[in-house]
C-alpha cells in the first residue's frame, strides 16, 4: 500500500487475504511508502533531538494534560503508557472481519508518511494482517472524536506484547503468540502510540463493511421485491420509465429499471388485472428503494475519502518543516454518514416487511397466511412477527448517535462525534435488514407458488425469477404443512447472503 482505494477494493483485498487464495493476496507496503515512513521518522527524531519545542503527545501529556512536559528519558515510556491506559474497551468483542479491516485501514493511513512511526511498526501490522493474527477489540469505549482511542489501543497492544489475540483458531495472550513466532515486541518510539490510537479506523472499518453490504442488499431488495410483485399479481405500469424520468431522482430511476428488468417476460405481470393499483409497498418501491440507494452512494463517497485519509494527530509535514496539531481524528463525517446509512437501511427493511404482511392477508386469490389448509396450519403467519420485531428494532437503532456529545478530558475534548456508536448501530441495522429480506423472500416464494398453481391457464413468472425460485426451492421447500420455520428462515438467510447476489449481477435475458 499506499495508493487510493475504494470501499469495494478494500473489501476485495480483505476477502482475498482472509481466504489466502494466492501469495499475491497478502498486503505489502510499497518501497515508495516505506521510504516516506522512514523519512518522516528521521525528521521527527531530528526535531526531538535538536529543538526544545513542545509537541503535543510527543513530549507532553495527553488530552487535558497537554501542558505537562515529559522529560526526554521518558518519551518512549510515555507511548507505552498511552496504550495501556487507553485500552478501556467494554462490551462484546468486535467481529473478526471488522478487526481485519481495522488493521488494513490503519496500515493504509500510516503509509502516507505523515505520522512519524517506524517502518518496523507498520511492517508488524502487515505481518498481523497477512498471518491472520487478530487482536481482541471491544465494541464500546470510543467517543469517535480523539480518534477511536479505546478500540485502537486494544488493536495496538499486541505490538508491544500485551493484550489478547486470536491466532490459529485460538484465543491467546499476545505474549504467548509472539514467543511462538519468535517475534520481539515493538519498543515504541516517541509519537508512535499516539499515531496508532489517534485515528478513525474503528468507525471506518465498520463503515466499509456496512456500505458494501448495503450496496449488495439494496440490489437484492429490488430482486426480492420483483418476486413479491408477481406473487401479489402487481401492476407494472408503476414502473414505467416516464414516471421516474420526470422526477429525476437517480436512485429511483435505477430501482425502477431493475424491477422492470427482473419482471421482463413474466406472463403473470402481463395478464389483465382485476384491480386498478397496488399498495404503496409495491407501487412506490422504486421511490423508497431509490432514495435508499442515493443515500448509500452518497455515504460511499464520504467513506472512500476517509479510508484514503491521514487521521491521527499531530501530523508531520517534512517538506514544510512543520509539526502541527489538529483534529483529523474527529469522526463527524463518519458519524453523520453512518446515521444516514442506518436510516436508509431501516427503510428498506420497513417497506420489505409491509410487502410480507400484504402477501399474507388472503388477498388476490392467495390463501390466508399462505397456508395449504388455513386453520389447521398457521402457514407463514409468524415469520412476519419476526420481521416486524426486527423492523421495530431498526427504527430504534436509527435514532442518530451524531446529535449527542458528552465532553471528556476535563473539557479539553468538549465536542465528540459519537461515531463509534453510530458504527455499531448501523452494523446491527444491516444485519437485521438481511433477516428481513430473507423473510420477504421466504414469503414471496410461497405466494408465487400459489399464484402459479391457481392461475388459469397456468402462468410463469419471468425467466430470471423462475430460475431463482427453482434454485431457492433446493434450500427451502414449499411449505405444504406446518414445520419448524426457524430452519426455513436460516436457510433463506443463507440464500440471500450467498446465492442471491449472483442473480442481481446476471443479464436480463438469462433462461
Amino acid at each position: 500500500m499506499h495508493h487510493a482505494i475504494s470501499t469495494s477494493q478494500i473489501l476485495t483485498t480483505y476477502h482475498a487475504c482472509r481466504l489466502a487464495l494466492a501469495p499475491q493476496s497478502s498486503l505489502s507496503v510499497s518501497a515508495e511508502a516505506t521510504q516516506k515512513i522512514a523519512d518522516c521518522r528521521a525528521y521527527l527524531d531530528h526535531k526531538i533531538t535538536n529543538t526544545h519545542a513542545r509537541y503535543y503527545g510527543i513530549n507532553t501529556g495527553f488530552g487535558a494534560l497537554y501542558n505537562v512536559a515529559v522529560s526526554d528519558e521518558d518519551l518512549k515510556l510515555l507511548q507505552q503508557n498511552l496504550l495501556v491506559s487507553h485500552a478501556c474497551g467494554a462490551g462484546a468483542e468486535v467481529p473478526p472481519e471488522i478487526v481485519r479491516l481495522m488493521l488494513l485501514l490503519k496500515i493504509q493511513s500510516l503509509s502516507y508518511g505523515h505520522s512519524g512511526v517506524q517502518p518496523a511498526t507498520v511492517e508488524r501490522l502487515v505481518y498481523f494482517f497477512n498471518n491472520h493474527l487478530l487482536p481482541v477489540v471491544y465494541e464500546q469505549g470510543s467517543l469517535g472524536a480523539s480518534g477511536d482511542l479505546a478500540p485502537l489501543s486494544h488493536l495496538s497492544l499486541p505490538l508491544i506484547g500485551l493484550g489478547t489475540v486470536y491466532f490459529e483458531g485460538k484465543k491467546q495472550t499476545a505474549t504467548q503468540v509472539l514467543q511462538q513466532l519468535n517475534l520481539a515486541p515493538i519498543w515504541l518510539q516517541p509519537k508512535e502510540g499516539l499515531a496508532l490510537i489517534n485515528g478513525t479506523q474503528f468507525m471506518a472499518a465498520y463503515a466499509v463493511w456496512c456500505v458494501q453490504q448495503a450496496i449488495t442488499l439494496a440490489a437484492c431488495a429490488d430482486l426480492i421485491a420483483a418476486v413479491s410483485f408477481d406473487a401479489f399479481d402487481g401492476h407494472t405500469h408503476a414502473l414505467h420509465p416516464l414516471i421516474h424520468q420526470v422526477r429525476q431522482q437517480l436512485g429511483q430511476i435505477q430501482s425502477a429499471q431493475n424491477l422492470s428488468r427482473y419482471l421482463e417476460g413474466s406472463k403473470i405481470a402481463q395478464q389483465v388485472k382485476q384491480h386498478v393499483q397496488d399498495p404503496y409497498s409495491f407501487r412506490c418501491a422504486p421511490q423508497v428503494h431509490g432514495a435508499s440507494l442515493d443515500a448509500i452512494n452518497h455515504v460511499n463517497q464520504i467513506i472512500t475519502r476517509e479510508i484514503n485519509a491521514v487521521t491521527d494527530n499531530p501530523l508531520l509535514f517534512e517538506a514544510e518543516d512543520l509539526i502541527v496539531s489538529g483534529g483529523n481524528f474527529h469522526g463527524q463525517p463518519l458519524a453523520l454518514s453512518l446515521d444516514y446509512l442506518a436510516i436508509a437501511m431501516a427503510e428498506l427493511g420497513s417497506i420489505s416487511e409491509r410487502r410480507t404482511y400484504t402477501l399474507l392477508g388472503g388477498q388476490r386469490q392467495l390463501p390466508p397466511f399462505l397456508a395449504q389448509e388455513p386453520g389447521l396450519h398457521s402457514g407463514l403467519m409468524i415469520p412476519q412477527y419476526t420481521a416486524a420485531a426486527l423492523v421495530s428494532q431498526n427504527k430504534q437503532l436509527s435514532t442518530p448517535a451524531s446529535v449527542d456529545s458528552i465532553p471528556s478530558s476535563n473539557g479539553q475534548e468538549d465536542h465528540v462525534s459519537m461515531g463509534a456508536n453510530a458504527a455499531t448501530k448501523c452494523h446491527k441495522v444491516v444485519q437485521n435488514l438481511t433477516h428481513i429480506l430473507a423473510i420477504e423472500l421466504l414469503t414471496a416464494a410461497q405466494a408465487l407458488n400459489f399464484r402459479k398453481k391457481t392461475a388459469s391457464p397456468a402462468l410463469k413468472s419471468s425467466p430470471i425469477i423462475e430460475k431463482l425460485l427453482q434454485h431457492y426451492r433446493t434450500f427451502v421447500p414449499f411449505n405444504s404443512h406446518d414445520r419448524l420455520l426457524h430452519t426455513d428462515i436460516a436457510q433463506s438467510l443463507m440464500f440471500v447472503k450467498e446465492m442471491l447476489p449472483q442473480y442481481v449481477q446476471e443479464q436480463p435475458d438469462m433462461v
